[in-house]
């Protein structure tokens, strides 16, 4: 199949399909408020009464960092760069082993509310201002992407009005969150994961249907080099490997389960220590499902636009609109059809938007205001809400202008999580880890992974480092300037001249890194420092007692 110079646009039954989305995911937030009107308090408001069970609370942790940008990005990225992206498979079953046996007993014993408490009890109080500091950037980063970016990228393919997405998702998830609080988000997650899931299907039926079965899709996928699960190459300089999903997958999804507040805040609000164990292996089984559903969604679009891509004949402007664009292009005979994939685009967005707010209401609450403040708890849970209110609206307007990739989530994640998971480890792994320790790590770690980060913002890897897979447009049926280009990486292509201007040394390696290992770079130098300087700084008496203890394992 072709790509088609002109597709469809939203009508009627997709904006109904789309608003009924909104409309449900609102009620629940009515009827949480109704139910919970004992929720006097920011703790039970916050953290759900420590009530829920295993099953909704793995939903809502599947659905909470699976946003648009799974829905739109990820089958964009399979479709570039092959099926690979599905070993995530892998390092979400290390994430999952790893958040349950090392991180989630330690908070649940806590008790406490925000993850950054943890820091002051281990360290000391500027450890955890500084954490939770860097959490509230980095959240706020990520959340302004997640609304923004899908909503520009659906505006310039279906023609949906940019601001009224923008404005009508924060308005609902602003309503609910502040309304029903932790449990209307954990149950609204798990409508929305329904939701997810049905819209992806959706596209995914109609593809094998016009490409004639699932054989044909993954036969054309093998022709054009897309079954690239297997690739060993050690290159870190690769987009993506085996080596760097397995790898670095696994660090960037060990700092949002392990210790990112919006997971952890889900699963100690589990009534057990077993429900919640329970609910993050759960959780695992949703995590697949919606990774399939997007990978094999990226080969679809592969298989329909494997003689004519919309992206090299300049249908669309960007990677993240070849979702949007297929979905407009097969679905068009269908209304209903491009609202529900839609709304599944949304649902992701509205998922990851109230976690992240329900998570920065408790942070501000527990690490900035009830430590300094002699508020009464009546007065803290409205606090709670009113800061609901206004987070979404700061991280949406603030930065959302210039971070417009949708690749720049999981960079955010590394860049400062990788740090983040560097210090928890620390401090839990390490019994004489010092607050100094600490601190030297933190920094020292976030300097590392902000170099690394920013240098590659600014001198993106090249494509024979990332080296993405053949696209071309000779089968299109239409005229277009782009029709004889081939998109595949050659040495001696005239496009790549252009950018051997003056660029540092360290741009063909240092930046030019997979993405993927920011998070390994940020954890491992914060471990390293933090252990030199714990060392330095600590008495002679627990070097002694360390020197013993290492003598001791070697001799057995």
């Amino acid at each position: 199949m072709a790509a088609s110079p002109v597709i469809g646009s939203f009508v009627a039954a997709d904006y109904a399909v789309f608003a009924l989305m909104l409309l449900v995911s609102a009620a629940i937030g009515v009827y949480y408020a109704i139910v919970g009107r004992g929720q006097s308090s920011s703790r039970e408001f916050l953290m759900g009464g420590q009530s829920m069970t295993a099953v909704p609370v793995a939903l809502s942790l599947t659905a909470s960092f699976m946003s648009a940008i799974t829905v739109l990005a990820t089958p964009a990225e399979v479709y570039r760069y092959g099926a690979s992206y599905g070993l995530f498979s892998l390092s979400y079953v290390l994430v999952v082993v790893v958040s349950s046996e090392v991180f989630l007993p330690v908070f649940y014993r806590l008790g406490i509310t925000s993850t950054y408490e943890y820091l002051e009890i281990r360290f000391n109080r500027a450890t955890r201002l500084l954490g939770t500091v860097m959490f509230i950037v980095q959240t706020i980063l990520y959340t302004g992407i997640v609304i923004y970016a899908p909503a520009l990228a659906l505006n310039q393919v279906t023609g949906m009005d940019l601001w009224g997405a923008v404005i009508s998702t924060g308005v609902v998830c602003t309503f609910y969150c502040a309304m029903g609080g932790l449990k209307a988000v954990v149950w609204t997650d798990v409508f929305q994961v329904g939701i997810m899931v049905a819209g992806f299907l959706s596209v995914i039926i109609r593809a094998v249907v016009l490409q004639g079965g699932v054989s044909n899709i993954l036969n054309h996928a093998e022709f054009g080099g897309r079954l690239n699960f297997w690739d060993f190459d050690a290159s870190p300089l690769r987009r993506h490997t085996f080596w760097t999903i397995t790898f670095g997958g696994t660090f960037v999804w060990t700092s949002i389960y392990g210790i990112n507040q919006a997971q952890v805040q889900r699963y100690i609000s589990c009534k057990s220590m077993t429900h919640a164990k329970m609910s993050l292996y759960i959780n695992l089984l949703g995590l697949w499902v919606i990774l399939l559903c997007s990978v094999f969604a990226g080969l679809c679009l592969y298989s329909v636009y494997k003689h004519c891509d919309p992206w090299t004949a300049g249908m669309v402007s960007a990677p993240d609109q070849l979702m949007p664009y297929m979905v407009m292009d097969i679905l068009r005979d269908y209304p209903g059809l491009p609202g529900l994939f839609v709304a599944a685009a949304y649902s992701g967005t509205l998922s990851t938007v109230s976690s992240s707010v329900n998570a920065l209401a408790a942070v501000t609450i527990e690490d900035l205001i009830k430590p300094y403040t002699h508020m009464s708890e009546k007065n803290l849970s409205w606090t709670s809400k009113g800061l609901s209110e206004c987070i979404i609206s700061i991280g949406v307007f603030a930065f959302t202008t210039e971070l417009r990739e949708l690749y720049s989530s999981i960079s955010i994640f590394g860049i400062i999580g990788g740090p983040l998971l560097g210090l928890f480890s620390l401090g839990i792994l390490c019994p004489y880890a010092n607050a100094t320790g600490g601190l030297a790590g933190l920094l020292s770690g976030l300097v590392m992974s902000l170099w690394v980060g920013i240098g590659a913002q600014f001198y993106p890897p090249l494509p024979e480092q990332s080296r993405p897979l053949g696209l071309t447009t000779h089968g299109c049926n239409f005229t277009t300037a782009a029709d004889a280009f081939n998109w595949t990486a050659s040495p001696t292509e005239p496009v790549k001249t252009n950018v051997q201007l003056e660029i540092p040394f360290l741009a063909d390696n240092w930046y030019s890194l997979s993405y993927l290992y920011f998070s390994p770079i940020g954890t491992l130098t914060t471990l390293a420092v933090g252990l030199v300087v714990s060392l330095l700084s600590g008495t002679l008496s627990q070097m002694v007692v360390l020197l013993l203890t290492i003598l001791h394992v070697v001799s057995n």
